[in-house]
């Protein structure tokens, strides 16, 4: 893949990540469908860019104070053991089992996002 497409696609990935709405959700679709980047390439791909992309935007969203420091420790534990763990099974799941799970994950999300949004809009109106 060129040096162009890579930096389309953080371009594509990075608006989203620094509004905390996960750059991945885009960026590794694009690496997979468009870059013919295996899936478990582009996850660890995706986890690479991360690292200075959150640092960017969290130091922004630290300044604007939209950091809700109380709760925080009891999501990044979790999260830390957790993705440990992610990280040790993906040597074992084969591509396309890793890539039909992103999906249904995507699909899972859509619905979850479009049902939610659709219960806001008519409790507006009732």
């Amino acid at each position: 893949m060129s040096f162009y497409i890579y930096l389309i696609l953080g371009f594509v990935g990075g608006i989203p990540a620094g509004m905390g709405m996960g750059g991945g959700t885009i960026t590794i679709p694009l690496l997979v469908l468009l870059g013919g980047v295996e899936q478990k390439i582009a996850q660890a791909a995706n986890l690479f860019a991360f690292l200075p992309m959150s640092a960017g935007a969290l130091k922004m969203h630290a300044k604007n104070g939209l950091l809700e420091k109380k709760g925080i420790s009891w999501l990044i534990a979790p999260a830390v053991v957790l993705s440990a763990i992610g990280s040790l099974l993906i040597v074992f799941l084969p591509s396309d089992i890793l890539r039909r799970g992103f999906g249904v994950f995507l699909l899972f999300l859509a619905s979850f996002t479009a049902f939610k949004s659709l219960k806001r809009e008519k409790e507006k109106f009732c």
